[in-house]
């Protein structure tokens, strides 16, 4: 049996290796790596697409592994297990706690925040943030939904994209 990965890794020395320890250590035979550094996801992090063989078992418990070290896995066969979603919130976000507002975020089942832009201006209320989140896949219009209640709880206005 053979799965086909796509791996988002950040782009921090030893993240490849580190990927890679639990199909090594669990009996996964690695078929291809394939790693370019100056390929990167708006995030900053580098999708590593790897092919690795072995019976369903062990292919299984090498999914676990990765999924308990964290290992982000995008797709798998092709199949895509994460999404992104974009949202860019504006108002007083800093004096509305930018660490509360991703704890909530981060509370809705299934997300998670991978990244923040947070740009200030003179008037607080005028300030605004964008977030990259990750959902699984097939939740995006639940999210966004969410993302909205969130966004109306806080007093910001919520710019989801379509």
């Amino acid at each position: 049996m053979r799965f086909n990965l796509v791996l988002d890794l950040p782009d921090v020395p030893g993240q490849l290796l580190e990927a890679l320890e639990p199909m090594g250590r669990l009996g996964a035979n690695i078929v291809a790596v394939i790693h370019q550094r100056d390929v990167k996801t708006e995030r900053g992090t580098v999708p590593v697409q790897i092919t690795i063989e072995g019976d369903k078992e062990t292919l299984d418990r090498v999914m676990d592994a990765m999924e308990t070290k964290d290992i982000q896995i995008m797709a798998v066969d092709g199949v895509l297990r994460k999404e992104q979603i974009t949202t860019v919130l504006v108002g007083d976000i800093v004096e509305e706690d930018v660490k509360d507002t991703v704890t909530l975020l981060n509370q809705l089942e299934g997300v998670r925040v991978a990244d923040l832009d947070l740009k200030m201006s003179d008037e607080p209320r005028n300030s605004a943030t964008k977030i990259v989140m990750e959902a699984d896949f097939g939740q995006k219009k639940e999210v966004l939904k969410n993302i909205k209640e969130v966004g109306n709880q806080k007093g910001f206005l919520v710019i989801n994209e379509v």
